[in-house]
């Protein structure tokens, strides 16, 4: 049979093109096919045909889990089969355009990460996300290695070499800044500067205050710190030498810190109020002293040695955390707890419940609610404090959250006046706890607890107990009320009971400038 029968050399083509278009193959790879099936007989087709039939076949992918889109990378999902002819010849074009691509297609995890930079650039954002994907698997710090690239930092400029060992020494001076104690150690020497004058040739203004010797300026600024504390800090503002007396100055602090207008000494570590606040009663005084020694009860003491003996407990308690937990006076005030009463303490609740299905609605959802309430409470001086529970918010409640509110609106009272918020809040007392709280505990381990009693229910009464603890990063410090347990009592059966607290919240200060320096 002669090679040169046209029957044949139509077979054989078309042969070639279903082979081609099963299993596509490289440029390369067609033209050594190609030098192999010359029209060299019959025997060489056959071996050709043999060679193609026994080659091993590829496994089936995987079955697809998800629908492709523009936006999904290769790598995410395996295509699903075409079957089309048409569309078969485009895959087998693309990959032989690939494959002959070669060299520029992106290796490193840098590469494909510049690769996906340019597809962003030019708007093509599923390109450009399948590539990052791809280079953040290979190296999940490439995009450092090209910021690094890209966009280099400037080296550190080099240090003059002609200013000498001095300028080393202040430069070490600079990088290592003193501390607060050494810089205000340094302010030690000085002196308070009077003002330079106000145009010059003129004589200066008079500063009396520069003239006067410590004993007597010390003095000024301990009756400064007794009318307000705050104004007492502030001085350190104004000079390097005020700001060296203010911050060393002990025998302020410590009249600050013992004294009844800021201090430890105006902190109750007993009741001094009932509920109701009314004054103590001898029942009250008996109830007091069985609680505190169970074992050995004695008589009450009268009102007025209680009131000494508690002070001078109290006293002595504050003598002993300085010398044992806290190097100065200054500290103690800072860190140590105490209620603050020129403001009040609100928790904020937000929590979400399931809402009923309306039936006349079309809504598949079932609705929720976003419910949001307040507790506030406010702490008096002489014991006595205000609570109240309410959906109003802090600015429509702070400001009428006083005992003269409290008695306008008792009852439901004028409800038209906005003070009437007032209405609802509960009248109550408040006290540290002290050691006789916790028998097995020390002094130190049970400050900072707050007892909370407010009127209940007809026959209840309610107890908070709390905790004092500073919240933030800042210097202010007791600004937060944090839950320890939520009680109350039975004043018929003599039982207690203890709330739930699943959505209670802490409670966090808020300063009130309509209640004063002092919060009276």
């Amino acid at each position: 049979m002669s090679d040169s029968n046209p029957d044949l050399e139509t077979f054989r083509e078309q042969w070639r093109a279903e082979v081609r278009s099963r299993q596509p193959v490289s440029a390369q790879q067609q033209q050594q096919q190609q030098q192999q099936q010359q029209p060299t007989g019959p025997s060489t087709s056959v071996a050709s045909s043999s060679t193609v039939a026994n080659a091993p076949r590829k496994p089936p992918p995987p079955p697809t889990k998800k629908v492709a889109t523009a936006q999904d990378g290769d790598d995410d999902y395996v295509q699903p089969r075409a079957f089309d002819d048409t569309v078969m010849t485009q895959m087998v074009a693309s990959a032989e355009q690939a494959q002959a691509a070669g060299p520029s297609d992106p290796v490193s995890a840098l590469d494909h990460y510049e690769k996906a930079v340019e597809r962003e650039a030019a708007g093509k954002l599923g390109d450009s996300l399948s590539l990052y994907r791809k280079a953040f698997r290979m190296d999940d710090n490439v995009d450092q290695k090209y910021r690094n690239k890209h966009f280099p930092r400037p080296p550190p400029k080099p240090a003059a070499q002609d200013k000498g060992k001095d300028a080393i020494a202040v430069a070490k001076v600079v990088a290592e800044p003193q501390t607060i104690t050494e810089l205000i150690s340094s302010y030690s020497g000085l002196t308070i500067e009077p003002a330079g004058p106000p145009v010059e040739g003129m004589p200066a203004p008079p500063c009396p205050v520069s003239s006067l010797p410590d004993e007597i300026l010390v003095h000024i600024l301990r009756d400064v710190a007794i009318f307000d504390v705050g104004d007492f800090v502030r001085l350190s503002q104004v000079c390097r030498r005020l700001a060296y007396l203010v911050a060393t100055e002990d025998r302020i602090w410590r009249r600050v810190c013992l004294g009844l207008e800021y201090g430890f000494g105006g902190m109750h570590y007993h009741f001094q109020k009932q509920v109701t606040w009314g004054p103590l009663n001898s029942e009250d005084l008996v109830r007091e002293a069985a609680e505190e020694d169970p074992e050995n009860p004695t008589a009450p003491l009268s009102l007025a040695q209680r009131n000494a003996l508690h002070a001078s407990e109290s006293t002595g308690a504050t003598l002993a955390f300085y010398k044992s937990l806290y190097s100065t006076w200054n500290l103690m005030f800072r860190l140590r707890p105490r209620i603050r009463f020129n403001g009040c303490y609100i928790s904020t609740v937000n929590y979400i419940r399931a809402g009923m299905h309306n039936a006349n609605s079309i809504a598949w959802g079932q609705p929720v609610h976003i419910v949001t309430y307040y507790r506030y409470l406010r702490f008096f001086r002489d014991g006595t404090l205000l609570s109240l529970l309410t959906t109003a918010e802090p600015a429509d409640v702070v400001h009428h959250l006083t005992r003269e509110a409290h008695a306008q609106h008792a009852g439901g009272a004028a409800p038209h006046l906005p003070s009437s918020v007032a209405a609802s809040s509960l009248r109550g007392r408040w006290r540290l706890a002290h050691a006789g709280d916790n028998p097995h505990s020390s002094l130190s381990e049970v400050e900072g607890d707050l007892i909370v009693e407010t009127e209940g229910v007809s026959k209840y009464i309610y107890r908070m107990d709390l905790a004092l603890r500073s919240a933030g990063k800042g210097g202010t410090k007791n600004n937060k009320l944090t839950w320890r347990g939520f009680y109350s009592y039975n004043r018929l059966t003599d039982d207690w009971a203890e709330f739930a607290q699943k959505n209670s919240k802490p409670f966090f200060f808020s300063r009130v400038k309509s209640y004063g320096v002092r919060g009276e």
